[in-house]
């Protein structure tokens, strides 16, 4: 530790600072990262521009009609690209305004590499919105038995824009068990459909 300390203070007072904000920065990063992964960030609550998609509070990826530039992730990608940019940049670079200027530059260039990744990832996701109109005539599966000829409701399992969706059935014919293979015939109401023995 005296050892780091020791580099640390023959330093220059600039490089100082661009080892500070990078070794900082990037414990925020990783925790950030990390906290991504198990999908408890809730960091990204700020200011937006036009865009073509959304960043929401907490990093969800919905798509939509922006996204958010002043975050608190891109603040911290921005620094990253600053602290480390000075620290490498000065083993090439001598001058300290040139040096400033290719930091800033690295910082910029790593919230746009966020952005695209980001925008990337967006494309990715399946768009969960649906019609339940969509479904009729949809083959799916009865996931809670039905009862015959109306005399109750079950449940079955449909696939709708690559996300599976539960809906409450019920039927005509006769008891349809679990695991039956059944073809929704059309929609009763918002939220129950009849369905029929295939």
């Amino acid at each position: 530790m005296d050892t780091i300390m020791e580099m640390y203070n023959a330093l220059s007072p600039d490089m100082k600072v661009y080892w500070t904000i990078a070794i900082i920065t990037t414990l925020i990063f990783a925790i950030q990262t990390l906290l991504t992964f198990i999908g408890i960030d809730h960091t990204d609550v700020d200011f937006q521009f036009s865009g073509d998609v959304d960043a929401s509070a907490g990093n969800t990826l919905d798509t939509g009609g922006t996204m958010q530039l002043f975050t608190i992730r891109n603040i911290v990608n921005f620094l990253l690209g600053l602290g480390w940019g000075g620290v490498c940049w000065s083993t090439i670079v001598e001058d300290k305004v040139i040096l400033t200027i290719l930091s800033v530059a690295t910082g910029i260039a790593f919230v746009i590499i966020f952005l695209f990744i980001l925008k990337g990832m967006m494309g990715l996701e399946s768009n969960g919105a649906y019609k339940m109109e969509d479904c009729v005539g949809s083959i799916c599966d009865v996931y809670l038995r039905i009862p015959a000829e109306r005399g109750g409701q079950g449940k079955v399992q449909v696939s709708l824009n690559g996300s599976v969706h539960e809906f409450t059935a019920i039927t005509d014919g006769e008891l349809l068990p679990s695991g039956t293979k059944v073809k929704i015939e059309s929609i009763v109401d918002k939220s129950t459909v009849l369905v029929s023995k295939i």
